[in-house]
């Protein structure tokens, strides 16, 4: 199948990956799919979450997709039971489905925080909550929660997507500092990717617009501005890193040279970083 068949950790292992209908989560279900795993996704967007089970099963992997919409509680719920039940066991969650959006606070409405919020902090609060026992039952289970690196640098007009991508890494260490304190076998592990080439500027304004609210001109010349000159990793590498850093059991995952270099600044200059991330968006933003 590839390289890391033989010494691979994933092989014949069950993984749920949501958000696989696109960008991170479809190379990540593909990536693992060559690796000899067992795979569940899951998505909101039908078609893109065919395409991605197709390429799965044209892997010679086992795959079962279902519509999931994260932010439902009891949804994710159910599709824990159909999940395991399909495969009789779930060893890893990968809750990677999100949103990116956002406008300055004094800009914003409070259903920007809603939205986004249900979506990338309460989809992995969800996630985690319907396959944990599932996991555990597994006797090597692992939790990967994808937060970013604006889970530990903060920037301007993101402020539901940064609290959100902040709140997942504050949930992800607890989480596994509770199961160590317990002796549960489940490793828990958060990832931060860079600037990876996904759709999540676009379909950030695609949300919004879902959701009746109305993306300012200043949102959409934002979102061209990411797309354009802050997205470049390609999805491919970045899952490998990420299943190679899963193997490895990192409890810690930086994708991508920005995500390291901005790791650094924030530890190096945790008074100063603001007015480099001030200077830079100045620069990346103004025409």
């Amino acid at each position: 199948m590839g390289a890391h068949t033989a010494m691979s950790s994933v092989r014949r292992k069950v993984a749920v990956i949501t958000g696989a209908g696109s960008g991170i989560g479809r190379a990540l279900a593909l990536e693992l799919a060559r690796r000899e795993a067992s795979i569940a996704v899951s998505d909101v967007d039908p078609i893109g979450l065919r395409e991605t089970a197709d390429q799965v099963a044209a892997l010679g992997a086992r795959v079962h997709q279902q519509l999931l919409d994260v932010s439902d509680a009891a949804a994710f719920e159910t599709y824990a039971h159909t999940v395991a039940e399909h495969f009789g066991v779930v060893h890893q969650i990968y809750n990677n489905a999100g949103i990116g959006a956002g406008r300055a606070f004094l800009d914003s409405e409070l259903r920007d925080y809603e939205l986004v919020l249900g979506i990338n902090l309460w989809g992995v609060i969800h996630g985690t909550k319907a396959f944990l026992p599932h996991l555990i039952a597994s006797g090597d289970g692992h939790v990967i929660n994808v937060s970013s690196l604006n889970g530990y640098m903060a920037q301007p007009d993101h402020g539901p997507y940064v609290t959100s991508k902040f709140a997942i890494r504050g949930f992800t260490e607890t989480l596994r500092i509770e199961m160590a304190f317990a002796n549960h076998p489940v490793t828990v592990t958060c990832v931060h990717p860079g600037g990876v080439k996904t759709n999540i500027a676009v379909n950030a304004i695609a949300a919004a617009e879902s959701e009746g609210l109305e993306p300012t001109a200043a949102d959409r010349a934002r979102a061209e501005v990411i797309n354009d000159k802050v997205l470049k990793l390609d999805p491919t590498k970045a899952a490998r890193i990420i299943v190679d850093g899963v193997e490895a059991k990192s409890p810690r995952i930086l994708v991508g040279t920005d995500a390291k270099i901005t790791d650094l600044l924030v530890r190096l200059m945790p008074r100063q970083y603001t007015k480099v991330v001030v200077a830079l968006n100045r620069r990346l933003l103004t025409p």
